[in-house]
């Protein structure tokens, strides 16, 4: 995993984002055993207690499931993972929206640009 972190947010939230979206894009797939905290906060450069306190959110939001002196494990309960899914994909299109409006496009003409966007 790449980390990439900015100065004007805390670490921990940004490696929570980072982390759930690698999730989300099946870096880690449903059941997969997670790196443990020394080694995740080693490849982020990062305080271990920072790495634990964002896993240890992860796992509040259900996303993570513990597994005792086994490590962490990303849940299999499919429906945590889509509704995660799905709330990641409404915050981008409302945060993409509101782009478009600021730049003065309609929401027709940002959708006809998006249409012809091609995938990367």
């Amino acid at each position: 995993m790449h980390w990439k972190f900015e100065a004007n947010r805390p670490v921990y939230l940004q490696i929570k984002e980072q982390f759930r979206s690698a999730v989300l894009a099946g870096l880690y797939p449903p059941g997969s055993r997670i790196p443990s905290v020394r080694e995740l906060a080693v490849t982020a450069k990062v305080n271990p207690n920072t790495m634990q306190r964002a896993m240890a959110e992860l796992e509040q939001e259900g996303l993570l499931v513990g597994g005792g002196t086994l490590g962490k494990f990303v849940t299999e309960e499919q429906s945590i993972v889509d509704n995660l899914r799905q709330k990641a994909v409404a915050d981008a299109v409302a945060a993409a929206a509101a782009h478009f409006r600021e730049l003065g496009l309609s929401m027709e003409e940002a959708a006809t640009l998006l249409t012809q966007q091609k995938e990367v």
